[in-house]
């Protein structure tokens, strides 16, 4: 007799409390191996495929595709083992003992076993899965997915609600879900419908908590927007709503500054193509100029650590880091990103330049992994691909400073008491006042500009 193991959505680490399924990778019926990708979902960080750590029939799946879901919830559950049929053969290489797992908790973490060809399994084999077992299953569903009964509320009397997170979403606009008619299968309250009973209560369409009292035209604050002029609602999830928080932190904790300075970076674009003209069988792949620079800010952070540190409000201690991952800033399609090259400061300028083309190619395919987004400790920001020169950006909590780079343009320079036209670049350092003063943060950011001068320099600590 098989054994019907439920699957949860794992931790995904980095303090990740919940995520949204993208797409499912697997239907109900479909014969999954150890390790095989079930789902992709979207977390706070990135995007994932979550492998299922068991082998066997996938006999029910939970929510739909935009659900979010918080870790440790229902994702799907698997029959594992054999039974006569369609549920023969070895599925998982474990036989009838296939309750046993993997572990694993993402994809390239751990074993890393192929993924089996997909197969399908007909109802009647599912259901005589489903019998009773260690797990409750419920009845097989369509390709959407099954919908749970109602849970019971907080207040009497039973709710269509699955998700805690509309529970929860509830609970925080003092709405009242049994006053909702879900739009759901059965009647299930989505977190549609929620938001949408809110913006009716702000609205004033809906029933709603008592309404503020109105401030006549003269007082201080804002006016009331009508409903007419409220505009489209676009909600902060996702990277979008991590981004937002994370923007928001920095402003809140970290006393910033910024200073800036205009460098001529001729001799460094001259340089890159040296570097890069040099053929041979030994010649490797083209360096960047963000790697160039990422090389220099390696060079100016072991002259000033005091810029590669974090500030531990709790102990009052500015913690100086002996690694610097240098993370950099990515424009994507689902926002921006800040993948993380690893140990920088033991890399040369071309393997530099190689781990960020692989970020970069991640980033732009949304395959980044939580680990590649995380500890960062100093980052580069080449705003210049935007066609700009200046910026005040803002510091990558809980990081001590950014620098930013503009576009190289030719402009008209004094270059050796004459005026020429040269490629010139305009870079900013923005910092925490916290761990250093305006000389320390001058002095790093001379040093640089003096690197885009005369590379040359960077000889000395190579």
């Amino acid at each position: 007799m098989p054994q019907v193991l439920e699957f949860k959505l794992p931790d995904l680490g980095e303090g990740l409390t919940e995520a949204e399924i993208v797409r499912w990778l697997v239907e109900v019926g479909d014969v999954v191996a150890i390790d095989q990708p079930v789902v992709e979902v979207e977390t706070a960080k990135a995007m994932v495929e979550v492998p299922c750590p068991y082998g066997g029939v996938v006999t029910a799946r939970f929510g739909d595709e935009g659900t979010e879901l918080p870790v440790g919830a229902p994702l799907l559950t698997v029959a594992v083992g054999s039974t006569e049929g369609d549920l023969s053969g070895d599925l998982s290489g474990k036989g009838a003992a296939g309750a046993e797992s993997s572990g694993n908790v993402l994809v390239g973490y751990g074993t890393g076993a192929p993924a089996a060809r997909r197969r399908r399994v007909r109802p009647e084999a599912i259901a005589a899965a489903a019998e009773p077992g260690p797990v409750p299953v419920m009845a097989p569903a369509p390709a959407q997915g099954p919908v749970p009964a109602p849970v019971p509320d907080e207040a009497s009397g039973p709710v269509a609600v699955v998700s805690p997170l509309v529970r929860r979403l509830a609970r925080q606009h003092d709405l009242d879900l049994r006053q909702l008619t879900g739009s759901g299968r059965d009647g299930l309250i989505l977190r549609s419908d929620v938001e949408s009973a809110i913006r009716a209560a702000a609205n004033g369409t809906a029933v709603a908590p008592p309404a503020p009292v109105r401030v006549s035209p003269s007082a201080s604050g804002p006016a009331p927007v009508s409903a007419s002029a409220a505009g489209e609602r676009i909600p902060l999830r996702g990277v979008r709503g991590a981004v937002a928080d994370k923007l928001a932190r920095s402003r809140r904790e970290i006393p910033d500054a910024t200073c800036w300075v205009d460098a001529d970076a001729t001799e460094l674009m001259a340089a890159r193509a040296a570097m890069n003209g040099a053929g041979g069988p030994t010649a490797g792949p083209k360096v960047s100029v963000l790697a160039l620079l990422a090389r220099i800010c390696t060079a100016a952070l072991a002259r000033f650590p005091e810029l590669n540190s974090t500030v531990d409000l709790e102990a009052r201690e500015i913690v100086r880091l002996s690694a610097v991952h240098l993370g950099f800033a990515a424009q994507t399609e689902r926002g921006l990103v800040v993948p993380v090259v690893r140990d920088a400061q033991s890399r040369n300028a071309e393997s530099i330049g190689a781990e960020i083309g692989r970020l970069t190619e991640a980033a732009r395919t949304g395959t980044l992994t939580p680990a590649d987004l995380t500890g960062g400790t100093f980052t580069l920001n080449n705003y210049g691909v935007f066609g700009v020169d200046g910026s005040t950006p803002i510091i990558n909590h809980p990081e001590a400073a950014m620098l930013g780079v503009g576009r190289i343009v030719p402009k008209p320079w004094v270059h050796r008491g004459e005026l020429a036209v040269r490629q010139v670049v305009q870079l900013s350092l923005t910092f925490d006042h916290r761990v250093c003063d305006g000389g320390t943060a001058g002095g790093f950011l001379r040093y640089v500009a003096d690197c885009v001068e005369q590379p040359a320099l960077l000889l000395r600590t190579l």
